[in-house]
């Protein structure tokens, strides 16, 4: 067996946002932490700088094939593991499939035309991971929209926060150019300790697109059918506000801007009341919460 992955070291405590918190049932968190594992093992292939583009889209194309069960090669254990447990939940191959199709974008492709051209990563990117926890919690696929808009705002809000440091590390800059050409700035402008004006402008402009996105998911929590799932999908609709809210008054060139742990805590709950008292509210109006 030749070693495939290339572990950065990374894990779910690096996240901005829960990964299998304790708020998802117990029985399920195994098949979150699965397929968190797997999708770490295939992004920190693709961003490994010292591997070829070619070299980064063979391993990933190995993962395919374990996932379509072409391959027994014990190197790409992780994909095997989710194929044979949770082939049967929904969509979840097609989801894992997704991921690699973006990964093997980040592999060739280091600029973004538009906003359009950023929102079709994020489809394959982002928006999968939302879709395998909406299957893995009972559905239904119509909560697919808005689990994509949070996924793809979250998406965003990473890019804005490691924007110095993608361009730096991997020569990636995930902000559109052509927002870029309209404000007068140019990658260049990443690469200072503070964003000049027109750079500003291009930031706020992608933050306008994360709160719209974010008006999207807004109806996420009163269409899952799992409780579980919403309340955990309410506490991180609650911390990407409050990040794009710090984004839009801060520089990330200058400070990395993040929540300390209290205030995340503190955000999250807050988020997680509401939705306790939504689905109260829901319930004395003789509404329908979900289960």
């Amino acid at each position: 067996m030749t070693a495939v992955e290339t572990p950065s070291g990374k894990g779910a405590h690096d996240e901005n946002f829960p990964v299998g918190s304790f708020l998802l049932p117990k029985t399920l968190r195994p098949q979150v932490a699965a397929f968190y594992a797997y999708a770490r093992a295939i992004d920190d292939i693709a961003d490994n700088p010292d591997l070829s583009p070619e070299d980064k889209i063979a391993r990933l194309d190995g993962f395919d094939r374990a996932l379509l069960g072409e391959t027994d090669d014990l190197a790409y254990t992780k994909a095997h593991r989710i194929r044979e447990k949770m082939a049967t939940t929904g969509h979840v191959i097609q989801h894992c499939r997704d991921l690699i199709v973006a990964f093997k974008q980040d592999a060739v492709k280091s600029r973004y035309d538009s906003w359009g051209d950023l929102m079709h990563y994020c489809r394959h990117s982002a928006a999968p991971v939302g879709r395998f926890l909406v299957d893995l919690h009972g559905g239904p696929d119509s909560a697919w929209p808005a689990s994509d808009a949070l996924c793809n705002a979250l998406q965003v809000i990473n890019h804005l926060q490691d924007c110095a440091d993608d361009l730096r590390t991997l020569d990636r800059v995930y902000l559109p150019e052509d927002w870029m050409a309209a404000e007068g700035v140019t990658i260049d402008a990443l690469r200072g300790n503070a964003m000049p004006p027109g750079m500003v402008r291009v930031k706020n402009s992608c933050l306008d697109g994360v709160d719209r996105l974010l008006d999207t998911a807004e109806d996420l929590m009163s269409v899952l059918r799992s409780r579980r799932l919403a309340m955990e999908s309410a506490a991180i609709y609650s911390l990407a506000r409050m990040l794009s809210k710090r984004l839009r008054s801060g520089d990330p060139l200058a400070t990395r801007i993040e929540l300390a742990k209290s205030r995340a805590a503190l955000t999250a709950t807050g988020g997680v009341l509401r939705e306790l008292g939504r689905r109260w509210s829901a319930w004395l109006g003789w509404a329908t919460p979900g289960r």
